[in-house]
């Protein structure tokens, strides 16, 4: 059986995570702000001023030891060789962030009007007042290029952060150069709402906000937010860095509505958010009753499609 003295377990010990992947792993550190990191592997697993703390499984630690051991579930002597035999060959290393320059949001520019998109979104079902709304508070545009649909996430200070492009005429998809996903389309216009409805995308979420409108309901006192696209996680507990983000600026939200797409990349997300957060948050898994997603059911309920098992029969 492999053995380690305590001086190579203090030694091991001694090593701050930062340190570590700053010398060994730098293609895993993303700088978040500041001082502050996240790991390409696990975005809600946060470094800063000597700590980590992974928020979706709601351990942490200071030292790479305790990262190894509780992350990446090496066996503990393994841990103290790989990290007791690197420190002693490791000169020191600063502990001062690099510099890093802020993404820079390549936003389109402007068309003169807005008929090619108004067009896109009438026809897919979305409602005239969350049109109206939409351009008002200039979160949705039409770019003068192409003519496509440019759907905005913005900061809490107010600032564009994320941009999703969609052709107004063809399946054209893909996000605006220096798009941050953390920022993803959402409205928040209730800051003080303690439930949020949850989508794969923006369309997703404009027809949530059309049926709402349809069925009477003030859907501006909910909080809305799209998640720019999910992937099936390879890890349970795997929460989207949108909906992190999300929650971290508005933390009275105690309650979570799932409407994810009933595929199997949908399905895979609604499972790694449940296990992530299930513990923290009230929360509903609520997919589409018919179609694939949620602008599948508006366009149901408006007439402009038939079931998928009417299609099919």
């Amino acid at each position: 059986m492999a053995y380690v003295t305590p001086e190579e377990i203090g030694r091991a010990k001694e090593m701050d995570l930062l340190a570590y992947l700053q010398r060994y792993a730098p293609e895993e550190l993303v700088h978040v702000a500041g001082n502050t990191y996240c790991t390409k592997e696990h975005d809600s697993l946060k470094i800063s001023n000597g700590k980590w703390h992974w928020f979706s499984r709601g351990i942490g630690g200071r030292s790479a030891l305790d990262y190894l051991i509780k992350v990446q579930e090496v066996p503990f002597t393994q841990a103290v060789e790989i990290l007791a035999g690197r420190a002693a060959a490791m000169p020191p290393v600063s502990h001062a962030p690099p510099k890093v320059e802020a993404k820079r949001l390549l936003l389109p520019e402007p068309d003169e009007n807005m008929d090619a998109v108004v067009r896109y979104l009438t026809g897919r079902g979305i409602h005239p007042t969350v049109i109206g709304y939409c351009v008002t508070h200039k979160l949705v545009y039409q770019s003068r290029e192409y003519r496509n649909a440019v759907f905005v996430g913005y900061d809490l200070e107010g600032t564009p952060r994320y941009a999703a492009l969609r052709s107004t005429t063809g399946p054209y998809k893909g996000d605006a150069g220096g798009s941050d996903k953390r920022y993803s389309f959402s409205i928040a216009e209730n800051s003080a709402a303690r439930e949020v409805h949850i989508f794969e995308s923006a369309i997703d979420l404009l027809s949530y906000a059309s049926l709402q409108v349809i069925a009477g309901q003030d859907w501006r006192q909910e909080a809305l937010l799209s998640l720019a696209g999910v992937f099936l996680p390879k890890w349970p507990g795997v929460v989207p860095a949108a909906l992190t983000r999300f929650l971290g600026d508005y933390p009275q939200v105690r309650t979570l509505h799932l409407h994810l797409d009933n595929d199997a990349v949908g399905r895979g997300a609604a499972r790694g958010i449940i296990g992530g957060l299930g513990g923290k948050y009230q929360i509903h898994n609520a997919p589409p009753r018919w179609g694939k997603d949620v602008n599948d059911l508006l366009q149901m309920r408006l007439g402009l499609c038939k079931r998928r098992e009417e299609l099919s029969g």
